[in-house]
């Protein structure tokens, strides 16, 4: 069914909030709420009446969602409100919220708070996310549908469960006018002044890449095909003359030979250096020692030993172990970082929060956990523009098939 404008409201008696702070340590109120949530909520007569009406804001997203509270898949904690430039309160989604919000195309939550004597009432709003879908991905989809099989099943597989079929359709559609932008991108890019690429793209929260640099272990970054990935970091961190040759990409090679030759040579003429999928683990944990960042691709099949089986989107994904294994091992900071494009054209290369390694008895638990935090991190990347991302790739095959064709082309030589 198509998502349909939703609307929450709750409300709270502020003497329910006044016991809360009396009988209840600082640790219990920090389950309760954000630690800027009781900053904002001061220390004064009025704080009870502010913590009420932000629990009330709380409840009332959680309303938004009957189906997934019912299934204790939501939750007050996922939410918290804080203030824009103006003073007036927004909705900041957790993790586990974005990601809800991010499979039932919806946009942003609007919130309104007030409170008298005795009580604090909110009102949460929200309604379904638009979607521009160009002419030229109608057409493609129509005429040249490539994997379009593919795409549209890896678009239900995440989808299907909270969004009509013609809401699918149009992603697809969408991502089909991406891919066109990004072919003239690629060919136009090369002749642009260097002026006008770094004018291209803008960074944001290049403070989370900086914080965790400074660090002196490196930094891994994780991220994926998103936008148009070369454009962004050939441009956007390329802004910055003083890390030329000390960011690395851990790619495989591209198919025809002239492509992934033309890619390579745009690279390292940018300061960049490429490193192979296999066989430079050596390479990486030297770039590492010398406090440089690797790039890794992580939205792609990775089949044993290279892989193993982790949840991507509710269903196991053959997904590569390398990133753990080397974080956990080095304590290295892994920082997720996505591209996209704006509707003018321009593109934004943004990073985020280090996502922390999961600590385990057992090495192999430990690598497992860790790579599930990452998919995790991964998609909620992809739920943001998920236009932008790339569907054409067959990201839930099974690990049977490349050992199927190892041996099949063997037994044919």
């Amino acid at each position: 069914m198509k998502p349909a404008q939703r609307c929450g409201i709750d409300s709270v008696e502020i003497a329910r909030i006044e016991r809360l702070l009396r009988e209840n340590t600082p640790a219990d109120l920090a389950r309760l709420f954000s630690a800027q949530e009781l900053a904002d909520a001061g220390e004064g007569p009025g704080r009870a009446a502010s913590l009420a009406a932000r629990f009330a804001a709380k409840e009332a997203c959680v309303k938004l969602f009957p189906r997934e509270a019912a299934l204790a898949q939501i939750e007050a904690q996922d939410f918290s409100v804080v203030r824009d430039n103006y003073g007036a309160p927004q909705v900041a989604p957790g993790p586990r919220a974005e990601a809800l919000l991010g499979r039932l195309r919806l946009a942003p939550i609007g919130l309104s708070m007030t409170h008298d004597r005795t009580s604090a009432s909110a009102v949460a709003v929200t309604q379904p996310q638009s979607l521009e879908v160009p002419l030229a991905g109608r057409i493609i989809f129509r005429l040249f549908p490539v994997r379009r099989r593919v795409v549209l099943a890896n678009l239900r597989r995440v989808y299907g469960a909270g969004l009509a079929d013609d809401s699918v359709v149009d992603l697809a559609r969408a991502h089909y006018g991406h891919l066109w932008r990004l072919a003239g991108e690629f060919l136009r890019f090369r002749f642009l002044s260097r002026e006008r690429q770094l004018a291209l793209v803008r960074i944001e929260n290049l403070e989370a890449f900086v914080a965790a640099y400074e660090r002196g272990k490196g930094v891994l970054l994780l991220t994926g095909h998103f936008g148009n990935w070369e454009v962004a970091t050939v441009a956007g961190i390329g802004s910055f003359p003083h890390m030329r040759g000390r960011f690395h990409f851990v790619r495989r090679a591209l198919k025809p030979d002239w492509l992934d030759r033309l890619v390579t040579r745009r690279f390292q003429r940018a300061g960049f250096g490429v490193l192979p999928k296999r066989g430079s683990l050596d390479a990486m944990l030297d770039r590492l020692a010398h406090g440089d960042a690797i790039v890794f691709a992580f939205d792609q099949h990775a089949s044993p030993p290279d892989g193993i089986a982790v949840d991507f989107f509710g269903t196991p994904a053959w997904t590569f172990k390398s990133l753990a294994i080397i974080a956990l091992a080095t304590g290295a900071p892994v920082v997720p970082a996505t591209s996209w494009r704006e509707a003018d054209g321009r593109h934004v290369l943004r990073f985020e929060a280090p996502v922390a390694a999961v600590e385990d008895a057992s090495t192999s638990e430990a690598i497992r956990l860790t790579t599930r935090a990452y998919n995790e991190a991964l998609e909620r990347l992809v739920l943001r523009r998920p236009e932008q991302w790339y569907w054409v790739h067959r990201r839930w095959k099974t690990a049977a098939q490349p050992a199927r064709r190892r041996r099949l082309e063997g037994a044919g030589a």
